[in-house]
């Protein structure tokens, strides 16, 4: 696929009343770690990392629940207003740009990880009141996979590659199919 076709499929899909705006801040953003194809940065999905790296310490050391629990989801935005982030005001400001075609389904995504990542804290609790510590690895074992998927599905939209994860899976997972 060539430039031109790969800014033909970004640029197909944006809403006409967004387009203008959103060239200009393309051009805002070129040349930081901001992508230019969505407005979005990467940089927020490392917000996801932690947990899922806590959420991997809790078979070995269950006392790491207590820092499962003071993490708590932060916004994109404030995500980068706390952040050591370069161009953090950047990215701020970058959002509320982001065309709807991309815009929605990140947002929806992140949700979906939130709720993934609440639905495992109350397993993994669950699992050590009940000193089942086969069921919290197993349950720390498919969590963390889950996360990673979405944190993937959120790097494609971040990228403008992908779409969103098919809301079946998530919805088994949680246990609501």
């Amino acid at each position: 696929m060539t430039d031109a076709d790969e800014d033909a499929r970004i640029l197909q899909g944006i809403a006409p009343d967004e387009l203008a705006v959103f060239l200009q801040w393309r051009e805002r953003v070129r040349g930081t770690n901001i992508s230019e194809k969505t407005l979005l940065a990467t940089d927020y999905l490392n917000h996801f990392n932690e947990i899922v790296m806590l959420i991997e310490m809790v078979p070995d050391m269950t006392m790491m629940l207590e820092e499962c629990y003071l993490w708590e989801p932060k916004s994109y935005q404030q995500h980068f207003l706390e952040s050591g982030f370069s161009d953090k005001e950047l990215a701020v400001a970058a959002y509320e740009h982001v065309p709807g075609k991309f815009r929605r389904p990140f947002e929806e995504t992140i949700l979906q990880m939130q709720l993934v990542v609440g639905a495992t804290i109350q397993r993994m609790a669950a699992a050590i009141e009940a000193d089942n510590m086969e069921q919290l690895r197993i349950d720390c074992q498919v969590s963390v996979a889950m996360i990673h998927k979405i944190i993937q599905v959120a790097n494609g939209i971040i990228h403008g590659t992908a779409g969103m994860m098919d809301q079946d899976d998530i919805d088994v997972y949680l246990g609501n199919a």
